[in-house]
This record gives structure tokens, sequence and C-alpha cells, in this order.
């Protein structure tokens, strides 16, 4: 299962280089739905940009999709690299793709991942921002508006006001900056991002503790031979903390603050304990919700319910008939987890348990459980020497998720052994009757060729290394804002005003 592509120039050397394993494809596969691509680390020999393709598992922990090298960052190569990507991964895109503000990476995410909410960090957007704003740094009227802007308006119509206000109350009709922002709005203002899975996702910073994770195993002199192999480790102990997350969730329920409520000791059994916690958090502040009916048609009740401390009122629809509901709130859609608001309608209904509709399955314990299930019906014949590969690493990782649950216990390794014993006996018994033994062999030799098409080299081709080349800047740390810099430019210039006054003086 494991993919590689690289991409040379005309002189045979390496450009591009994407890789996955094995396990990468399968964590993508429950986990793929949010994709972070970060290009903001460049620590090798060559000075390539390291772009990891970060997710989130089902235990709020980080896990990569496959990583790549750069030489540059322009359109060509991102869409080389983004289709590279899709093809490793059966051509599914993510729902929600996180990036860096960069024209050249956004054209061609536009054109590879045409289904795809493409969504800019906000952080870094906050970083440069007020290099943008001189004077109104300062204003604190202004950064509110512009933070609300950014993170607080429930609605199109709340930020189109917001904004409006913002820039008539302190004439910025002309400014460039925040018109080309207007222009882009439905990328990084989160009012146009609740009716999309995002896992709530605000900026890139799981891409970059990533990096900051691949920072301390490399540094500028380290070969990419020796970096992919400390990656390689990396990568291991990241699926160790998961296992061991699989493992602490499976000894049992955790603790609940009311131990006997329904709906809480249904959330405890299907999610893993992180998930359950923000759960359990939004359960714990339904209670202090405030609540009105405010309509009544068909099978449909209308509330109009608010925090206490808080004034704004949210709309909850619920529907008793079939157990729907929506919030104005839109948790759920971008979340994956009901809110404080529909919990309080719950409860209102008497509900005991969580609607299966509203129990997703990458959140819970079972979020692995039957990925990558071969399907007859979805592979054509025209397509039957990659329904050979799919149906043989489908059966590879159930084989390995069978074998992984065995470990540890002397009468689980001894049923497993059985069992799979009885299989293989079972299997050359029907296949002496069909005569597949030939078969057999065709297919190892149609999977060796597919794999040869799917790496784009022949046996006699040499890739040679890639050319050094020069960062625009420095690549090796993430990016500093405008109050950064300008206060280590202060440093400096503090620093020479002290060298100068004891040289007069002295």
């Amino acid at each position: 299962m494991f993919f590689y592509t690289v991409q040379v120039d005309q002189e045979n050397r390496m450009t591009i280089f994407f890789w996955r394993d094995g396990r990468s494809r399968v964590d993508y596969d429950s986990f793929g739905d949010v994709v972070v691509f970060d290009t903001t680390y460049r620590t090798n020999r060559y000075n390539l940009i390291c772009a990891p393709f970060v997710g989130v598992n089902h235990h709020w922990q980080n896990v990569i999709f496959g990583c790549a090298f750069l030489l540059d960052e322009t359109t060509a190569s991102f869409k080389w690299l983004f289709k590279s990507f899709l093809d490793s991964m059966g051509n599914r895109s993510p729902i929600t793709i996180f990036t860096d503000q960069d024209q050249a990476m956004s054209n061609a995410i536009e054109e590879v991942f045409s289904n795809t909410h493409h969504r800019l960090c906000l952080w870094h957007i906050s970083k440069n921002a007020p290099s943008y704003f001189g004077e109104l740094n300062s204003n604190s009227e202004f950064q509110f508006l512009w933070n609300k802007c950014q993170k607080y308006c429930d609605s199109e119509l709340e930020f189109q006001n917001t904004w409006d206000k913002m820039m008539h109350k302190f004439n910025l009709e002309d400014h460039h900056w925040l018109n080309m922002m207007y222009k882009i709005r439905h990328k990084w203002s989160t009012a146009f991002t609740k009716d999309s899975f995002t896992a709530e996702f605000k900026a890139s910073s799981r891409s970059e503790s990533t990096n900051h994770v691949l920072n301390n195993i490399a540094d500028t002199t380290i070969s990419l031979t020796n970096f992919v192999i400390k990656y390689e480790s990396v990568l291991a102990g990241m699926r160790s903390s998961e296992f061991n997350e699989d493992f602490r969730c499976k000894q049992g329920a955790p603790q609940r603050a009311v131990k006997k409520s329904g709906i809480l000791g249904h959330a405890a059994q299907v999610y893993t304990c992180k998930i359950f916690k923000l759960f359990e958090y939004e359960f714990l502040n339904s209670l202090a919700i405030e609540w009105k009916q405010v309509d009544c048609q068909d099978t449909i009740d209308v509330f109009e319910v608010k925090e206490e401390d808080s004034q704004r009122v949210r709309i909850v629809h619920f529907d008793h008939f079939n157990s729907n509901i929506s919030c104005s709130c839109k948790k759920y859609e971008s979340l994956g987890i009901l809110c404080c608001h529909a919990l309080r309608v719950f409860n209102l209904k008497n509900l005991t348990k969580i609607p299966s509709q509203y129990i997703l399955k990458r959140w819970t314990k079972e979020a692995k459980k039957g990925m990558m299930a071969y399907e007859q019906d979805n592979h054509s014949s025209s397509n039957a020497k990659e329904a050979e590969i799919v149906w043989r690493n489908s059966m590879l990782h159930i084989a390995n998720t069978i074998i992984s649950k065995s470990q540890g216990d002397v009468s689980l390794k001894s049923i497993c052994q059985k069992i799979l014993l009885g299989l293989d006996e079972k299997i050359e018994r029907e296949s002496s009757k069909l005569g597949s033994n030939a078969n057999l062999e065709e297919n190892e030799v149609v999977e060796h060729n597919t794999a040869d098409e799917m790496l784009g080299l022949s046996n006699h081709v040499s890739v040679l290394n890639p050319p050094c080349v020069r960062s625009k800047g420095l690549r090796k740390d993430r990016l500093k804002g405008h109050f950064e810099k300008r206060k280590t430019k202060s440093s400096k210039d503090a620093s020479s005003s002290r060298k100068k006054f004891f040289l007069l003086f002295y």
C-alpha cells in the first residue's frame, strides 16, 4: 500500500517528491474530511520546502496523510502535488482544506480540489493585518469590529452589517488590503464556514505543530534520505499514541459529571474519551440555557434559546417525528457534535439517547471499523487492475486489525491463529476446485506492473539530487508577524544606542 511519486526536471534532478505509506491511506479514509496543508517549513541540505498533509483523528490528535518536498511554490508545482495526493487517496477530495494565504496555492486548489472548501489560516491573517492598519491598531472599537468579522459573526448578514459599519465609521472604503480581503471573505470569516465540516479549525496550527516536531529531528545539513527515516520514527510515535488512546477508550466508560443522564451515558459508550469530554462540556452548558417555544408547525417545534449570560438568541427546529434537529449556531454542521442549544431541546423532549443521524462515525471508538471495505460493484471491469490492488489492500488491513486486537492475550492469540489456519485450509480446498492457482500468479504480475505505473519510473531511470535553492527569506522557523518584527528591530536599535553611549562617555 506504499505510494510515492517523483517529478524531475530536464536533467533528471528531483524537483518534487511525495510519499505516503499504507497506514496513511487508511487514516485518510477515516479522517480525510479536513486537511491542513502548510509550506512554511524548510530544513534540509537542499533547502527544499517540506509540506506535510495533516489532519485530526478521533482522539483529537494530529495524523499525517503524507508528506512532500517542493523545489518552489508555483501554481504548476502545487497542481502536480495535489493531483498526486488525490491519486494516492483514490481520488477522494477532502471536504475542507486549510492553507496559508498564497495565490499560487489558491489557484491550484481551485482547479484540483474543485469541490473542496478552501479556508485560510486566521492566525496568519491576524499576524499580518497590523502591518496594514497603521494607527487603527490602537483603536479598540476598530479591533472589536475586525475581530468580530473574523470569528464572531453568526451569519453572512451579520458579517455584512458589521463590515459595513467598520468601513463607514473609519472611512476605509478605499483601503486596498481590506477590499482585497472582502473579495475572499468566504475563505476566512467563520460566518461563511458554518455549513461545511471544518472540525472547527480556524488556523493551520496543527500543521505548524507537526512542523515543530519535524524541526526537532532535522537541520540544514540533513540529507533527504535521513530525513525520511527520522520522519518514519516520528510517524511511529504518533501512531503509538493513537494506539494507547484506543486501548484507554476500550477499558471502560469515562467518568461522567451526571451519572444518571441517559444521553450522557450513551455518549460515553460511543465517543472516544476526548470527544466525550467535548460533548459533556456542551451538555453541562445546556443546563444553563433559557428557552421559549415560539412556533409549532405539524411535527416541527420551533424554540428560541439563549445562554443565561448572553443576549444572542439561537433558533432551534425540532421534528418530533424523526428526532431531526437544527440550530442556527450550526455547531453540528461544522464540528459534528451537537451543541448545547440542541441538547437543551432534547432534554425538554425527554430524549435519553443521541439520535443515530447525529453520531458522526469519525468521532467514535469505531471510527476505523469497516474502512476500506471492498465492494465489487464499485469497480468496473475496465479498472480491474486497481480493483485487485484495492481488494488485496482491504484484506491486508482487515487481517492486520484482527491480529493487532489479538496481541497481549494468550486466549485471543490462540483463537486468531486457529481461525486463520482454518481459513487458509478452506481457501486451499476452494482454490483446488476452481483451478485458480494460475490466476493468482497472473494477479501478482498485474499488481507489480501497476505499482511501476504508480511510481512513474522505469528501472533504468536514475533520479539525481535536487538543485540547491536559495529561499525567499527565512523559512526554517515560523513566519513572524508585524509586531514581532518591529520588536526585534527596536531591540537592535536600543542595543546600538547603548554601544554609542558607552563609547561617548568611556
